[in-house]
């Protein structure tokens, strides 16, 4: 595992870090602070993490500036 950039929706989002068999999330976007130095399997998990959370965080978290 490396260090690699986390897109969403065309944005970089954050940065997925390994730590010890795992990546740690570290967010470079408000919208997704949440889910900050949080440790999931893959990249796709953290994708899929970041869709619930817009979701749940209404229309204004989805928008981009």
């Amino acid at each position: 595992m490396r260090k690699q950039a986390v897109v969403f929706n065309g944005q970089e989002v954050g940065i997925a870090v390994p730590v010890e068999n795992r990546l740690k999330f570290i967010a470079v976007r408000f919208n997704v602070i949440d889910l900050d130095n949080r440790l999931f399997d893959t990249v796709t998990e953290i994708r899929r993490a970041i869709t619930e959370h817009l979701a749940s965080s209404g229309p204004r978290a989805v928008a981009s500036h």
